[in-house]
């Protein structure tokens, strides 16, 4: 079982909801980026999303957007990602995925790719725009390496696709919340409800989480209620843009923000931060 499944699995035994939290590589630059993965590891996330910035991130409403636009005016690139998996992964046991767009990883070569992710640390891959009929040419290798390759569905995918979808994934199926992009409204509640309950039916192999538009303890507990967790990143990504932007505070105050932020997200405000002190 991978770091990743096991995670979810043990997590789902307890009855304890899974946070996964999205942040854009070399945002707000690139020395920020290891200590926001650090800042949000330690305030509970159960796994990260590390994203690889790209030009045309179709998924992805403004927040996410202007994250890769910035990250890239920085001139980060592919490799960059593996540098920051790499890092975070010598202090850390907790699960890295790195979630992108499929064109740089051919253009990177899929086995090459592949082979730089695993020795990274990297745990498994989400690329929202790998259509299932065509997972096949990263799925292979992906395997060969060990890396998980979650897949998405969509209020808007039928019973069977969603089956079909399941038993390919592994890690876990990516419920998108809305018809949309992230950074989106979360609609009605009984419509999203409903098809969160149909999901549920319908995804028996892998652990079922649910992103974007969740930006709250709120939300994230509303529709975690239907699956086995919550993934946040715009919120994430406007919180911390904030906070580097902000030049009166030192890196210090803007991780200790980022962290409350992480647990305040999994946990609400009622519970205490748990303490750094070693």
């Amino acid at each position: 079982m991978s770091r990743l499944r096991d995670t979810l699995t043990s997590l789902r035994s307890r009855g304890a909801t899974a946070m996964g939290l999205f942040m854009t590589n070399g945002f707000p630059h690139p020395d920020a980026t290891l200590p926001i993965l650090h800042a949000i590891d330690a305030g509970g996330a159960d796994f990260i999303e590390l994203g690889m910035p790209f030009s045309d991130p179709l998924a992805e409403g403004l927040p996410i957007q202007r994250s890769s636009e910035r990250a890239l005016r920085h001139g980060v690139t592919m490799d960059d990602a593996f540098r920051t998996a790499e890092a975070f992964r010598a202090d850390s046991d907790t699960p890295l995925l790195l979630m992108g767009y499929a064109n740089p990883v051919f253009r990177y070569g899929v086995s090459n790719f592949c082979t730089a992710a695993r020795s990274s640390g990297v745990d498994g891959l989400i690329l929202p725009d790998l259509p299932l009929d065509e997972a096949g040419l990263i799925a292979d290798e992906a395997a060969a390496a060990n890396l998980d390759l979650v897949h998405l569905i969509a209020p808007n995918s039928s019973d069977e696709r969603i089956r079909r979808i399941d038993a390919a994934a592994t890690g876990f199926v990516y419920a998108v919340s809305v018809t949309g992009l992230t950074g989106s409204g979360l609609g009605t509640v009984d419509a999203v409800t409903a098809y969160l309950q149909r999901a549920r039916r319908l995804v028996t192999q892998n652990p079922l989480l649910v992103g974007f538009g969740i930006r709250t303890h709120d939300d994230a507990m509303r529709l975690s209620a239907h699956t086995d967790g919550f993934i946040v990143g715009s919120a994430l990504i406007d919180r911390a843009a904030a906070l580097w932007d902000d030049d009166e505070l030192t890196d210090q105050e803007r991780a200790a923000a980022i962290r409350e932020f992480a647990h305040t997200l999994k946990h609400g405000t009622e519970t205490p931060l748990p303490s750094t002190a070693s």
